[in-house]
């Protein structure tokens, strides 16, 4: 009997503006986008796509618009080579930029302000480039500091300390087995500890890269492991002073204000149900 899992859920914030996409994968070769209001919790939904968006290696522009992805259909005989980098409007996939890959070293990229985006592609080939839109900035000469290497982490580390995650600690704890530490302040006393892992022999139910969060406050000593969290961040929106996370395919939200346990602890949304379905971007 084949076991089955709960959708696997990532989440990317925008810098200044309450809109969030979350990328939702699940089967394996299904994954669909929505968009995430967090001052009203209002979902809607994007688009599907038969093939996989590499959710760490996607970002959101800081107002919110637009939505980079990195994504593979394995149609390598196709005009898109089989994977593309595409830019969009959030939280649709439809393509204002498209740049064509060919294979899944590299690809997507970030955001450096509302509407200028670094392509994460050191072979990038002008002749890839199948669209591109006046609206979009796509900075060629841009040089990212640090090295990550060239898969997701490439594109995740490098996202998380822009968006105030410090790098502690990148640790290798036997061969294709590493752990990468990063730690946010949050709110009264409140500590968020992300350990992302990078593996081969990944958890079942896991891809090579996931992440597990420890939740601690450094007043008072009280102390939550969560290793069920596949994503967690800070939200301030309207003042809420809250941790949200994504669990067994749901989005949650907890308020901080106890500095000795989680308070106020609500459901967002159950992503599970969704199945595929086909969607036209209203642009």
């Amino acid at each position: 009997m084949t076991k089955t899992f709960p959708a696997r859920v990532h989440v990317i914030l925008a810098k200044n503006s309450p809109n969030a996409v979350v990328i939702r994968r699940g089967p394996s070769k299904q994954v669909c986008t929505f968009l995430w209001n967090r001052e009203t919790d209002e979902i809607t939904i994007g688009q599907w796509l038969k093939g996989r968006i590499y959710e760490r290696r996607c970002d959101l522009s800081s107002n919110g618009e637009y939505f980079i992805y990195f994504a593979m259909n394995g149609k390598w005989d196709s005009e898109t080579k089989g994977s593309w980098t595409a830019v969009s409007k959030a939280p649709f996939l439809k393509a204002l930029d498209l740049h064509a890959k060919g294979d899944c070293w590299e690809g997507g990229g970030l955001f450096l302000d509302k509407n200028t985006y670094w392509l994460n592609d050191t072979y990038f080939n002008p002749d890839n480039t199948l669209m591109k839109s006046l609206e979009l900035n796509h900075k060629r000469q841009y040089q990212p500091k640090g090295k990550f290497g060239s898969e997701c982490t490439g594109v995740y580390y490098r996202r998380l300390i822009r968006d105030g995650w410090e790098l502690i600690e990148r640790k290798n704890k036997s061969k294709w087995k590493d752990v990468t530490t990063f730690v946010k302040p949050m709110v009264n006393g409140w500590q968020l500890t992300k350990l992302a892992h990078e593996e081969v022999d990944s958890p079942e139910g896991k891809g090579c890269y996931w992440d597990e969060h420890i939740l601690k406050n450094t007043v008072t000593g009280a102390e939550f492991i969560k290793d069920d969290w596949e994503w967690a961040e800070l939200d301030l929106s309207l003042g809420r002073e809250s941790v949200i996370w994504a669990s067994d395919g749901c989005l949650y939200r907890a308020s901080l204000q106890d500095n000795l346990q989680l308070t106020d602890v609500s459901l967002v949304h159950d992503f599970n149900p969704y199945t595929f379905e086909n969607i036209i971007a209203d642009y």
